[in-house]
């Protein structure tokens, strides 16, 4: 895709009553980054990523995807964890979303199956499955319409260390073998400093600063504190 900026957030605000998720927030994703959403709890990185995603409409501001021509480009999206036929296996959960897509092939299931590690998953009811399991078949129906275009939110959620290092390598595959634009909400520094080309740090619903990776003459732990008001004991 020939666009400079995947996203482009102007002024962004979605209040809720009298409290404001969202306070004129800025943010700029370049096309083909690995940006890393980094946050405390309560930031607003899930509500960013909901009105990013049409699920929710913000109160004033306004936002382009894929240079300004979302009907050109590709979604996918995991947002407050995965959401699935629990009574389903993952191949079917798959078979389903795909259904919805409108694309068709068997073999497409299995590849993604493949690639989030989930082959031996069988016929096993998704209810049944653990956090980590449920993690990993929601980034695989993320994926299943070949998005341009990834959202995220703390997918690391339940992940065990093995889990970790499995989703660490996936976005980075998934960001140079297939040149995808991924954005990772999280409040993890350290997972964040290894996978992410850019960081947004979002405060109190506001975009205190962005940054290329390369950019950070500190640690990101030192910068985040910094931009925040925090401390290491706190």
């Amino acid at each position: 895709m020939n666009v400079k900026e995947m996203i482009a957030v102007q002024g962004l605000t979605k209040r809720y009553g009298q409290s404001a998720a969202l306070d004129g927030l800025d943010m700029h994703v370049p096309c083909g980054a690995v940006y890393g959403l980094l946050g405390s709890n309560g930031a607003g990185k899930t509500t960013l990523l909901r009105v990013l995603c049409g699920l929710q409409k913000p109160t004033s501001g306004s936002y382009t995807l894929f240079g300004g021509n979302p009907a050109g480009g590709r979604m996918g999206a995991m947002i407050e964890g995965p959401a699935l036929w629990g009574d389903m296996s993952a191949a079917d959960n798959l078979r389903q979303q795909l259904l919805l897509l409108g694309i068709p092939g068997e073999e497409k299931v299995q590849e993604l199956l493949k690639l989030l590690g989930l082959e031996g998953s069988g016929k096993k009811k998704t209810k049944h499955f653990s956090l980590g399991m449920r993690q990993r078949l929601g980034i695989a129906m993320a994926l299943a319409g070949d998005p341009e275009l990834l959202l995220l939110d703390e997918p690391t959620n339940g992940l065990d260390p093995r889990g970790v290092i499995f989703l660490r390598r996936l976005i980075r595959r998934l960001n140079c073998e297939r040149g995808m634009t991924i954005v990772v909400a999280s409040h993890h520094l350290d997972e964040l400093s290894r996978i992410a080309t850019h960081y947004g740090v979002l405060e109190k619903g506001r975009m205190l600063r962005e940054m290329a990776a390369d950019e950070i003459g500190e640690s990101l732990e030192a910068c985040y504190l910094a931009l925040t008001g925090g401390d290491v004991d706190a």
